[in-house]
């Protein structure tokens, strides 16, 4: 028996509403082993520079992702994909969707944190351009488990339409 590819889905991202909280809580108790509590996404959500993102097919939520808003970077705080709905690029549209919002001007990096036993995290982050750069020793109130620091650094190429002029691109033209 072969292996099957998964249909790609195409979601709607959206600023994540109080009345989404129930499902992000079933997405989050399937795939983690020491998921938030509701109490954990409100305190969360409280504060000025935390927003919530969700991934919507069909009207319903498929993911969401929980990231703060600092000076001169975003940082992922939770992010997880409904465990039927992986393996469909809606995780990478939602990191998509962040990028997009970073500029060598003002937020010019993402930053998170990956348990070392999380391996699915780890292989999907590094396919979107994400890399490990550093490793923060008993990061966990939980587990005495190590986490991986992994950043992604904006491009200016990354601009749509954006063609870099040297001297000899303005030679040539």
């Amino acid at each position: 028996m072969g292996f099957t590819k998964k249909q790609e889905v195409r979601v709607h991202i959206r600023w994540m509403i109080r009345r989404d909280m129930a499902e992000v809580l079933e997405i989050e108790r399937k795939s983690f082993e020491f998921p938030w509590s509701e109490e954990d996404f409100i305190r969360c959500l409280r504060q000025r520079n935390c927003i919530g993102m969700v991934a919507e097919c069909d009207d319903q939520v498929v993911g969401f992702m929980i990231y703060e808003l600092h000076k001169s970077r975003l940082h992922i705080l939770n992010f997880a994909v409904h465990p039927d709905y992986r393996g469909r690029h809606i995780g990478a549209q939602m990191v998509e969707k962040l990028i997009g919002k970073l500029s060598s001007q003002r937020r010019n990096r993402i930053l998170l944190e990956v348990r070392e036993t999380n391996l699915a995290a780890q292989v999907f982050f590094r396919s979107t351009g994400f890399r490990a750069i550093s490793v923060l020793r008993e990061f966990y109130e939980d587990t005495p488990e190590d986490a991986y620091l992994m950043e992604y650094r904006f491009r200016a190429e990354e601009q749509e339409g954006f063609e870099p002029v040297n001297r000899i691109t303005r030679l040539a033209g």
